[in-house]
């Protein structure tokens, strides 16, 4: 039976996300149909000195147990 996970980051921790994935990956022993991901920028400034906000970064695994 095919199933979704996904996991969600910011840009600026994009090697803590693969990270994230390859253990799961590798944990699970999921069998991979399909890795599809999007990032969505954000507009607008926040925190000091007034730094761009970070981009919200999807990835979506469909998989078989």
């Amino acid at each position: 039976m095919q199933q979704v996970k996904i996991f969600k980051s910011v840009d600026t921790e994009l090697g803590d996300m693969e990270s994230q994935i390859n253990q799961w990956i590798a944990e699970t022993k999921a069998k991979i149909i399909s890795i599809n991901g999007n990032i969505s920028p954000q507009a607008g400034k926040h925190g000091v000195q007034g730094s761009f906000s970070t981009s919200d970064v999807f990835v979506i695994v469909l998989y078989e147990v």
